[in-house]
């Protein structure tokens, strides 16, 4: 996964499924991790956090949203 941030935020306002599963999104203004396709309003860059995994953001301390559900697969159907 790359490290550039500006990339990773551009395909998360994008709401791009190409990265649905690749990585997920920590928001330090409310404690809560997002997939990539999550419909909830983008925040601000610098309030965003990017992890690989769904469990490196739980265990940086953020819950998963309860919209997109990004602590179940993201083949799963909701």
């Amino acid at each position: 996964m790359t490290h550039d941030t500006a990339a990773l935020y551009s395909a998360y306002a994008a709401r791009d499924a190409r990265f649905d599963g690749v990585f997920y999104i920590g928001v330090t203004s409310t404690g809560i991790y997002c997939r990539p396709v999550c419909t909830a309003k983008t925040p601000k860059a610098t309030n965003c956090r990017f992890f690989t995994s769904a469990a490196a953001a739980e265990k940086a301390s953020f819950r998963p949203c309860l919209r997109c559900r990004p602590s179940w697969r993201p083949a799963t159907p909701r």
